[in-house]
């Protein structure tokens, strides 16, 4: 049991590492929450610093929420309950980082870690449902949002266990409640879109 914890612990750990300040901070001697939306998630990185760091931001906040997931389906192949925990808790640790005081980002691209790495067809779904949204109006909360209600809908149309079930719609809501801000600034027409170059 006490492993079990240190895993959990371990899970939110490693999703509190604000990557997006570090490589903000590390290669272009900035602070990311001082600049754009003040996000330090990848979208604000992508906005300010350009492609490369918001890529580099993205695929390092999906591997911290897959990370956690697989290494303890391995260690504990037959209790997915804490596989489904220590997801949950890299989630929490990006959206609230101890490492910053307890503020974070937004959970988008952690959550898809997390999701991929538990049920991968849910999480391919909603991946490309983000793609899509994303590509075609060049605005990630539009594709964010869109992609949990894909996640919630493919998962509770599907053969899935209740646990994961309410685990999906937990995490799908925060990643909903976290871009409030985001709907507002759309119905404003104030909703910046991101350069593809």
């Amino acid at each position: 049991m006490v492993f079990k914890i240190v895993l959990l612990i371990g899970g939110y750990a490693m999703g509190a590492i604000p990557f997006g300040v570090i490589i903000a901070r590390v290669f272009y001697r900035t602070d990311i929450r001082q600049l754009g939306s003040r996000n330090t998630g990848a979208t604000n990185v992508w906005r300010v610093l350009g492609k490369k760091p918001g890529i580099a931001t993205l695929t390092l906040d999906a591997l911290k929420g897959a990370l956690p997931v697989l290494a303890t389906c391995h260690i504990f192949p037959s209790e997915p309950l804490w596989a489904m925990g220590a997801g949950l808790a890299a989630i929490i640790g990006h959206n609230w980082s101890i490492f910053l005081m307890g503020s974070g980002g937004k959970g988008v691209a952690t959550s898809a870690g997390v999701f991929l790495a538990l049920v991968p067809l849910q999480g391919f779904i909603a991946l490309g449902t983000f793609l899509i949204f994303f590509f075609s109006t060049r605005r990630v909360s539009i594709g964010s949002m869109a992609a949990s209600v894909a996640l919630m809908a493919s998962t509770l149309l599907s053969d899935t266990p209740a646990s994961l079930r309410w685990l999906v719609v937990l995490a799908s809501t925060m990643v909903l409640i976290k871009h409030i801000p985001n709907v507002k600034r759309l119905a404003r027409g104030e909703e910046p879109k991101v350069n593809f170059r």
